[in-house]
């Protein structure tokens, strides 16, 4: 009875303390109460059969801390935990496991985590497409495992309610790996099922990166066809356009420039130094992004 007690008053105190935050700003007062959570599979008979209305309180309070300009590392420790107990009082809760493998791997950094709260919605929610799809996009962009990806990819493509491009970008992945051009696909796709503004940005930034590594990729294979039929590697651009090796030079995403180096006959980005890690070809020719 005691722990019953402690844990509705708990319950209550973090909902009045959410009401609080949003008149007040307290959420320091949110994040110290969430960290007192015990565990779900505790929480869960204590609550009276009002599981879904305590995952719903929980929710509201992870967003409203989340919604801050600035979350702390070790808020994310508590966010994960969190995440688990609302999910445990409400394992249906589709919309939690989404929305928290999202900011768990783009926002924390946390892709172990992302990938386990994940699995653990699969396993509640076997046709809910979205969870197979977010742990692909994970293997595909956090641990360039391109066949768990595809893996992954091709599960979702089996379920109801998937978009038209899911099975596409299934057989995609088994076929091209990480190219460029997939890659640009995928974050398209994986912006289109997020409205959370910070995980957009993260999603555009990326998408910009991914531009710059497709540019290097075209610019180096103009230079390597030009030297290839000259004999030499061109100094400037403009002498891979005037030979018609490269149609137009593309605009670098980030504002900066791209410059041949002569030497190496490779071609820099002057805001992004260092290239996506790549897959080379026995022959030395770059086949994909890694």
């Amino acid at each position: 009875m005691l722990g019953l007690v402690a844990t509705l008053l708990l319950l209550a105190s973090i909902g009045l303390r959410w009401e609080s935050a949003q008149r007040n700003d307290g959420i320091a007062d949110v994040r110290s109460q969430l960290r007192l959570l015990p565990n779900g599979d505790l929480v869960k008979p204590m609550v009276l059969g009002y599981h879904h209305v305590a995952a719903d309180l929980l929710w509201l309070n992870i967003v409203q801390v989340l919604g801050e300009r600035e979350v702390r590392d070790a808020d994310y420790e508590w966010l994960f935990h969190a995440l688990n107990v609302v999910t445990t009082l409400d394992p249906h809760y589709i919309y939690v496991y989404d929305a928290g493998g999202v900011a768990l791997a783009e926002l924390a950094g946390q892709v172990d985590w992302s990938n386990a709260l994940l699995e653990k919605g699969i396993r509640a929610n076997p046709e809910a497409w979205r969870l197979p799809f977010q742990l692909g996009f994970n293997a595909f962009f956090h641990q360039q495992d391109y066949v768990r990806a595809a893996d992954y990819m091709a599960v979702a493509a089996q379920l109801p309610g998937r978009p038209a491009y899911v099975p596409e970008l299934a057989a995609r992945l088994y076929v091209e790996g990480h190219q460029p051009a997939l890659a640009l696909t995928f974050l398209e796709a994986m912006a289109h099922q997020t409205q959370d503004v910070q995980v957009l940005a993260v999603l555009e930034r990326r998408k910009a990166e991914v531009m710059v590594e497709r540019d290097l990729v075209v610019l180096e294979e103009a230079v390597h066809a030009y030297t290839a039929r000259v004999g030499r590697r061109p100094e400037t651009f403009d002498a891979l356009i005037q030979a018609g090796d490269l149609a137009a030079l593309p605009i670098e995403p980030f504002g900066g420039t791209y410059r041949i180096d002569i030497e190496h006959g490779t071609v820099v980005s002057t805001t992004h130094p260092h290239r996506l890690r790549l897959h080379h070809a026995p022959d030395g020719s770059i086949t994909s992004l890694r």
